[in-house]
């Protein structure tokens, strides 16, 4: 089909030979216009996509105009690549627009649907957000969170959780910060840089109970639940943690070997062993019809257990075990049986490497904290070298 004239100078159109726009055939527009002495025609469009002799004549009058002044986009192509170029900057305006009104809470649904496969620790993480972090960032843009803010939310939390519950607490928030970044949601620095976290001393355990403290929490906690006395009892006489003894299945006790086997545990799977009472508590549980596959401890629902039962504040309140005792450290939780049973045995002389696998530590400086409660290990050790310095002596003055 030959282009036509129309009754702007520059402007033709051709017609589509079976395309209709309303009544009339589909026309495509072109302009002319001379550029360092040649002649350039270049197609713009069709008049179904939105072209018209008045927008082409707009654009040739721009393009003219540009070259007459010297200033601006002086040929089509040039003209379309500033758009272009407008169109990109305007998409990345949008997305930082976009980046700029995300919240730390939205933040937290993406990263713990991320956690979910690649964490272990994501079910510990959830809690820790749920419990110390959304109310304080949830509703927070991202952008707006500084390290002052997070100065003073350490200093929050510091009032009601022990120090190494802060910090795992800022190392969450720098995590999902680094991932916010990674995920192209966030272009700041991490605002936990410039925090210091709380520093940890590893000599100085926990609150262990007595041995008297203990008898009356179990016999406290059968009247309030009868599970969370099974478990408090697990975790008292074999150092399991709570997430350890809400996982265990049938499948994971032997016994004949009186052998726990603790899978995907904190630091890795280990094995715990059983005393005799604490088998005798696991075999009195176990029902006729337990499958291999079935949790010990089953929640209210038949699932896995995710907290410690309110039952274990509530005997703990009732003996009067936190009264008067304001650090955190002082005051006695789920976690305090595991401290328990590590203390016990270091203080009748168990020697701490033996501590650290059956706590299943990663490293033997976080069993450590546990030495200055075997004093007379260490002088008994001292006594055994005078002794043999001593002897050593003697013979020599008897050559």
């Amino acid at each position: 089909m030959a282009y036509q004239s129309t009754n702007y100078s520059g402007i033709r159109y051709r017609e589509h030979p079976t395309r209709k726009h309303g009544i009339t055939p589909d026309r495509y527009f072109t302009i002319r216009y001379q550029k360092d002495g040649k002649r350039h025609e270049k197609g713009l469009g069709w008049a179904s996509r939105g072209w018209s002799v008045s927008r082409a004549a707009e654009v040739l009058a721009e393009i003219k105009k540009a070259q007459r002044i010297g200033d601006g986009s002086q040929t089509l192509k040039e003209r379309r690549e500033a758009e272009e170029a407008e169109l990109q900057a305007r998409q990345a305006r949008e997305e930082a627009e976009k980046r700029d009104c995300f919240t730390f809470g939205e933040l937290a649904a993406h990263y713990f649907f991320w956690a979910q496969s690649n964490k272990k620790s994501h079910l510990n993480d959830s809690y820790r957000y749920q419990q110390h972090l959304h109310g304080p960032l949830g509703k927070r843009f991202l952008k707006d969170i500084t390290s002052l803010d997070l100065e003073g939310l350490k200093w929050d939390l510091q009032k009601t959780l022990a120090p190494p519950t802060v910090k795992h607490c800022l190392v969450l928030v720098r995590q999902m910060f680094n991932k916010a970044v990674l995920w192209g949601l966030y272009t700041g620095p991490n605002p936990v840089k410039g925090v210091k976290l709380p520093a940890l001393d590893n000599r100085r355990t926990r609150r262990f109970l007595s041995r008297e403290e203990a008898q009356d929490l179990l016999e406290e906690l059968k009247t309030w639940s009868l599970q969370t006395h099974d478990q408090a009892f697990v975790s008292l006489y074999a150092g399991l943690r709570f997430g350890e003894i809400a996982g265990l299945t049938w499948r994971d006790i032997d016994f004949e070997q009186g052998i726990i086997h603790i899978r995907d545990g904190k630091a890795g799977s280990r094995h715990a062993y059983m005393i005799s009472r604490v088998r005798d508590l696991l075999q009195a549980r176990r029902p006729a019809t337990a499958r291999p596959e079935d949790l010990i401890f089953q929640s209210r629902t038949g699932g896995r257990q995710r907290h410690v039962s309110s039952a274990f504040r509530k005997a703990v309140d009732s003996l009067g075990l936190n009264t008067g005792r304001p650090d955190p450290r002082d005051r006695v939780c789920f976690h305090t049986l595991r401290h328990s049973f590590a203390s016990w045995l270091a203080i009748q002389g168990t020697p701490l490497l033996t501590i650290k696998e059956l706590l299943g530590h990663r490293t033997l400086a976080m069993t450590a904290r546990y030495a200055h409660l075997a004093p007379d290990c260490q002088r008994t050790a001292l006594n055994h070298l005078e002794a043999a310095f001593c002897s050593n002596k003697m013979v020599m003055l008897k050559q």
